[in-house]
């Protein structure tokens, strides 16, 4: 059992035995490279009132050193966010999941609070400046773009 899969499987028995924040659910986690969740925002932001949003976790075999690539996924009854750092291929363009802003003390958890969070601020109903065509043309995974990140206040 490698690091990645001993540390997955305490953060399984964690929320097992304490749950998880409101707003929060473990959809899947059957497999420990590739988990599931849905989040939703508990203030009354009229952007997202009412709505829930399914996350996709993957955890590389460094995971916790490496940040997992965490995406939001369409699925029925599942849109993805509009949000100035969430690209509608569900791409998050976020420090806290590139190499940069990770740290080992994160978790699920901490990182689907973090999403909340952002949801949480937003006021502006629009896309990241340029979508069409960064959906278009990217072919790197989530992990593997370099993104710019100056904008924190969205």
């Amino acid at each position: 059992m490698n690091t990645a899969q001993k540390r997955l499987q305490k953060e399984l028995l964690k929320i097992g035995n304490n749950g998880l924040p409101p707003g929060i659910t473990l959809v899947s986690s059957e497999n420990l490279e590739e988990w599931m969740a849905d989040i939703q925002v508990l203030d009354q932001n009229p952007l997202y009132v009412g709505e829930t949003y399914r996350l996709k976790f993957r955890f590389p075999p460094a995971y916790p050193i490496e940040p997992p690539e965490v995406v939001f996924l369409q699925v029925p009854d599942r849109p993805i966010p509009m949000h100035p750092h969430v690209y509608s291929n569900g791409i998050i363009c976020l420090d806290l999941l590139g190499q940069q802003g990770w740290s080992p003390v994160q978790n699920v958890e901490s990182v689907c609070m973090s999403l909340q969070s952002m949801l949480t601020g937003n006021t502006k109903n629009e896309r990241p400046p340029g979508d069409a065509d960064f959906v278009r043309t990217n072919r790197l995974r989530p992990r593997d773009i370099d993104f710019y990140y100056h904008d924190n206040k969205v």
